[in-house]
C-alpha cells in the first residue's frame, strides 16, 4: 500500500472511538478477539469488522492458535503517522522558537522604556478642585 494511502486508512481507522479503545486494551498485550470484545456493548461481528479495518490499516495483526485467532498491536501502522507527525512538530517548535525571540525583544524593550508617571486625577467637588494621586 502506498504510503499515502496507509496514512489515510490509519487516520480512518483511528477516527473510531470503539477502535481507539480496543487499540487502548491491545497496547496491553496481546488478546483473543472473544476477549477484546467484553467491554464493548456491541455484537461480535461488529468487533471483527473494527478489527479488519485495524487490520487493513497495518494498526493490529492476527494470528492463529488453535481455535483462537490472538490480535496484537503492530506498530508500523503507527510509524507512519509518527513520520507524518514529526513534520508538524518542527514546524511547531520553530513558531514556538519564533514566540520566544518575540517575547525577548518586546521584554528588552519594555526594560529600557522610562516608568510612567503616575497620573494625578483632579476631584471636583463644590467650592473648588482637589487633585488626587491614584
Amino acid at each position: 500500500m502506498p504510503d499515502t494511502d496507509r496514512l489515510n486508512a490509519t487516520f480512518a481507522a483511528l477516527a473510531d472511538p470503539t477502535r481507539r479503545a480496543i487499540l487502548a486494551r491491545l497496547a496491553l498485550g496481546e488478546t483473543s478477539v472473544q476477549k477484546l470484545a467484553e467491554p464493548f456493548d456491541i455484537s461480535l461481528p461488529a468487533i471483527s469488522r473494527h478489527l479488519k479495518v485495524l487490520e487493513h490499516a497495518g494498526l493490529i495483526s492476527r494470528g492463529r492458535d488453535a481455535q483462537m485467532r490472538p490480535c496484537r498491536i503492530d506498530t508500523e501502522g503507527l510509524i507512519g503517522v509518527d513520520h507524518w507527525l514529526a513534520e508538524y512538530r518542527k514546524l511547531w517548535s520553530q513558531s514556538m522558537d519564533k514566540l520566544e525571540s518575540y517575547l525577548e525583544v518586546m521584554k528588552a524593550q519594555q526594560a529600557d522604556r522610562p516608568a510612567p508617571k503616575k497620573k494625578t486625577r483632579s476631584v471636583k467637588r463644590q467650592g473648588g478642585s482637589h487633585a488626587r494621586k491614584d
